[in-house]
């Protein structure tokens, strides 16, 4: 049969529309785009006669959490995403904001390589340009120490073994030296090889022990950060028309990379051993005078009232919650680390040694910790092994761990929070025993208000799987533990994957499986005396459950979330008679969607090279012998273009 021009021009432009969708078809699928990534993509071609779109411009924040009753853990959810939403609003869109504000902020201008960091930044797609406060804070008070003091303790904290520092030697743009190297430094150095290119020489003191270091004398440290006000300028010697003032080169007192000799003088870090010792008794030295930790007669109600709710003891205040000068002395004798800390080497100089994790009274200089950038099955993510979905995870509380924490013998143990943590979620040590929770009040439906006679080891034996997989860090050895803990099976992720309720507490530092929890599909609940770089970027009740350090509040939390007891107008008596709690597994699923899908913003491996290049930018300032002469003295307006400014009124922030 003959086919006419007409149809033959109708059936040809079916065969071409259909093979122009099978190509594209296949080029996406070759390029494993989403559809999500489609139009991200697509939102970044620069089109010919287009103005560029600004950064962020169709970024929309989703609406708060409305409390369904008045529970202290509704409201503090309510409030965590309107601060939340603040921090979002607040975000720099451009270069030019970018510039402004650090100097607003902290009264210098950027640092050299700047605008390179920027730009390195935005294309790894950073969410807040502004948030590394957390460096400049680490690094404030190096300004009141000479550059060149900074550069011979730097060089040299490595050359005792004992005193467990290694150190990492730039030069000419590559790391020519490594001296007690350790799985910690060797995994920092693949992450310095990133951003090699941008570094002046420089060297790099890294604390190669599990415990933090540099507790300064309070009345010292006000001293050095009154320096560092006293020093901040806009210098004219930045002179925009001569181009930005760099790094110095050829500077001394930076390790001698040729011959390795010691210099004629060596800056005596002062480090002193106090393994096995309590902590606070140096820690306090840290805090003001009319502290908690320095002033036993505050009464503790007046103290806990700063950082918890007196209704079932929820925490409001995250900070303050891991605060040693508010909480010291309240857990110096329920935290490993405090109590009888393994690995402590202090000193009480100030000296610029990076370490991965510290408590609030230490000096450290924070970098990201290795175990979140290093490849490791024990603590990377991965999302086969946490397949199912939050309704079809079990109403359970896990933990497994191993006996660490701090040096534990038959006299002591019970003093370790990762036994403590144990023996409170495990339905036979709770045989007897009471807890306070949370009830709703039977004359007002909605509100709440203390139940101190809880019996929770029924409730804990249906919704909590805790215990240690292995013994270690014991004084002579960990026999005594024969007659006190059955060991458990390990759980991996996939085990532990398939609960609600991911509980994370401190071992010998912190825990390095903190961003693995948070990007799974369940709930992470914190509690931990360490700071880390990340902690800025996570807000307790929107992201992730804080709790005590005393784990005084475990079971407020997990009957808030799973429910308890019955309905004053339906009671009848029962192991949980006079307690209710209506059940929140929506708010759960919510904290727990909300911490997975922010992660995937600011917790990701370019978010660590992010960070470490902005480091080691500011670092590299504070060394110099000209720091208060040299940076980014421009308006930032050269990139204008780049960030899609096409009228002055959009930079207005």
């Amino acid at each position: 049969m003959k086919i006419s021009k007409p149809r033959r021009r109708v059936l040809f432009l079916i065969f071409a529309t259909l093979a122009i969708c099978a190509i594209f078809a296949n080029f996406w699928v070759f390029l494993g785009l989403t559809g999500a990534d489609i139009r991200s993509q697509f939102s970044r071609l620069p089109l010919p006669g287009l103005p560029r779109k600004p950064w962020h411009y169709n970024e929309k924040i989703a609406g708060p959490y409305v409390p369904r009753d008045a529970h202290p853990i509704s409201q503090l959810m309510a409030d965590a995403d309107k601060s939340w939403a603040d921090y979002e609003n607040s975000r720099s869109t451009t270069f030019r904001q970018t510039v402004s504000k650090y100097r607003r902020k902290h009264g210098r201008h950027p640092p050299p390589g700047f605008k390179e960091w920027y730009d390195f930044a935005r294309k790894k797609n950073v969410h807040n340009i502004d948030d590394f406060d957390q460096i400049m804070d680490d690094l404030r008070p190096f300004w009141a120490i000479e550059p060149k003091v900074l550069r011979n303790l730097a060089a040299n904290m490595w050359r005792d073994e004992k005193n467990g520092v290694a150190g990492i030697h730039i030069r000419n743009h590559k790391i020519v030296k490594e001296n007690n190297k350790s799985w910690r430094s060797e995994a920092l150095v693949t992450l310095i090889n990133k951003i090699i290119k941008h570094l002046p020489d420089m060297d790099i003191a890294m604390n190669r022990l599990d415990q933090p270091r540099v507790v300064v004398p309070w009345e010292d440290m006000q001293a050095h950060l009154r320096k560092e006000v006293e020093s901040r300028r806009l210098t004219p010697d930045a002179d925009p028309e001569h181009g930005d003032p760099t790094f110095t080169t050829g500077m001394d007192n930076l390790f001698n990379v040729t011959s390795e000799e010691a210099p004629d003088h060596l800056e005596d870090p002062e480090w002193f051993p106090a393994h096995g010792k309590q902590y606070m008794e140096t820690a306090k030295l840290a805090c003001p005078p009319d502290s908690h930790a320095r002033n036993n007669e505050l009464p503790r109600a007046e103290v806990e009232a700063r950082y918890k709710n007196r209704l079932g003891g929820i925490i409001t205040n995250f900070n303050l919650s891991s605060d040693l000068c508010t909480i010291g002395p309240e857990i110096q004798d329920k935290h490993g680390f405090l109590f009888s800390g393994s690995t402590v080497i202090p000193t009480k100089r100030l000296v610029p040694i990076f370490g991965e994790c510290k408590v609030n009274v230490n000096s450290d200089i924070l970098f990201p910790a290795n175990m979140y950038w290093k490849h490791d099955d024990r603590y990377d993510y991965d999302e086969k092994h946490d397949h199912l979905d939050w309704e079809h995870k079990a109403d359970l509380m896990i933990w497994r761990g191993v006996t660490s924490g701090g040096t534990q013998t038959a006299v002591n143990w019970h003093k370790m929070h990762r036994q403590r943590l144990v023996q409170t979620l495990n339905s036979t040590e709770m045989t007897g025993k009471t807890f306070r929770i949370l009830t709703e009040q039977p004359e007002k439906e909605g509100e709440f208000e203390n139940f101190r006679q809880f019996h929770p080891s029924d409730f804990a034996a249906n919704h909590t799987d805790v215990g240690f997989t292995e013994t270690m860090s014991c004084v002579p050895d960990c026999s005594f533990y024969d007659s006190v803990f059955a060991m458990k099976p390990q759980a991996p992720f996939s085990k532990q994957f398939e609960q609600k309720f991911l509980v994370d507490v401190d071992g010998h530092s912190f825990s390095g499986r903190w961003h693995a929890f948070i990007e799974s599909k369940s709930l992470g609940v914190k509690a931990t005396i360490f700071r880390e770089w990340h902690d800025s970027r996570l807000f307790a009740w929107r992201h992730f459950v804080p709790m005590d350090n005393r784990y005084d509040d475990v079971y407020t939390i997990l009957t808030y979330f799973l429910g308890v007891g019955t309905p004053p107008d339906q009671l009848a008596a029962g192991p949980h008679e006079g307690a209710y709690v209506m059940r929140h597994d929506a708010e759960g699923k919510r904290l727990a969607n909300q911490g997975r899908e922010w992660a995937k913003k600011v917790l990701r491996r370019d978010d660590i090279e992010i960070y470490m290049f902005r480091l080691l930018l500011e670092y590299g300032r504070i060394i110099d012998d000209n720091r208060d002469r040299i940076g980014y003295a421009r308006d930032g307006s050269e990139l204008d273009k780049y960030d899609g400014v096409s009228h002055p009124d959009e930079l207005v922030h």
